[in-house]
């Protein structure tokens, strides 16, 4: 575990919890700030969870059900111990030596509108017998919206190029050939960024880029999220959302590698699946 120390892990697990907050009191204030849709309702409040893995560390839950964010969590965990024989092989540096260490936050957002758009974000640092920083976040609108999604990807586009010029073109592709649902040949929403295995030899420049990252989430989606807050919505366009709800799902369950790690390393279930939606169908 060389490529981050002791001291090093301190410190990104420190900013996933500080990351954490500021997005919390974000999106509470978007619950204060409603005046359209369900404003008779009360703003909702985030409800703090903790678990404890039994083979080492643990995690925090944020949950929220409020008038504009129909289910939102906002997770932080922190996780050691060894991979199982038949996963170990799976991950980078831990086919032979199975122990690791991984910390990160997980974010999704399912809202009531569906003209605000859905959202996921995760950024996490890994460490095997190598270590690498990994993230991205990814928009989810059930009626796309081009200003929107020009926004979102301008918003990750400034953070890349803070730091590489290749990066933007390089995490896009990347985010959409994964956040793409193979069994219906149809990609889950409009995209954003996705990287991983990310290590240049200089942590602190990854560090700086992943940090740069959850900033750049922070910035852009709570704005997205309050242009249409107040827009008034019909029982048509609900059902449409539904329907891509259940799209939604069908590729956490089926695809998703963080799915995956979670489940396959003993995390907690209730905050794995806390991604999906609280509400779908199929037609």
């Amino acid at each position: 575990m060389s490529y981050s120390s002791p001291e090093k892990r301190e410190q990104a697990t420190a900013w996933f919890t500080d990351l954490r907050d500021k997005i919390c009191a974000s999106f509470e204030q978007l619950e204060d700030d409603l005046t359209g849709t369900y404003s008779d309702r009360e703003p909702g409040r985030f409800e703090q969870k903790a678990w404890d893995r039994p083979d080492g560390g643990g995690g925090v839950m944020s949950i929220m059900r409020g008038r504009v964010f129909e289910k939102v969590g906002v997770n932080i965990s922190t996780v050691m111990g060894e991979f199982s024989e038949d996963f170990g092989p799976n991950i980078q540096g831990a086919e032979e030596d199975r122990r690791f260490w991984a910390s990160g936050i997980s974010l999704v957002a399912h809202m009531h509108s569906p003209l605000v758009p859905a959202v996921h974000m995760n950024t996490r640092h890994i460490t095997t017998t190598k270590g690498w920083f990994g993230g991205g976040a990814d928009l989810n609108p059930m009626f796309e919206v081009e200003q929107d999604t020009a926004d979102f990807h301008a918003s990750f586009k400034q953070a890349c190029d803070k730091h590489d010029p290749d990066y933007y073109p390089k995490f896009k592709k990347w985010c959409d050939e994964y956040f793409f649902i193979t069994h219906r040949n149809e990609p889950r929403g409009v995209g954003g960024i996705f990287y991983d295995s990310l290590n240049t030899g200089d942590w602190a420049a990854d560090f700086a880029f992943t940090q740069d990252v959850g900033r750049a989430f922070l910035d852009i989606y709570p704005q997205i999220a309050a242009r249409h807050i107040d827009e008034s919505w019909n029982d048509e366009q609900r059902e449409h959302q539904l329907i891509k709800r259940g799209r939604y799902a069908e590729f956490n369950l089926a695809i998703d590698r963080g799915t995956k790690f979670g489940l396959k390393t003993g995390g907690n279930t209730e905050a794995i699946l806390m991604t999906l939606p609280p509400e779908a169908k199929w037609p």
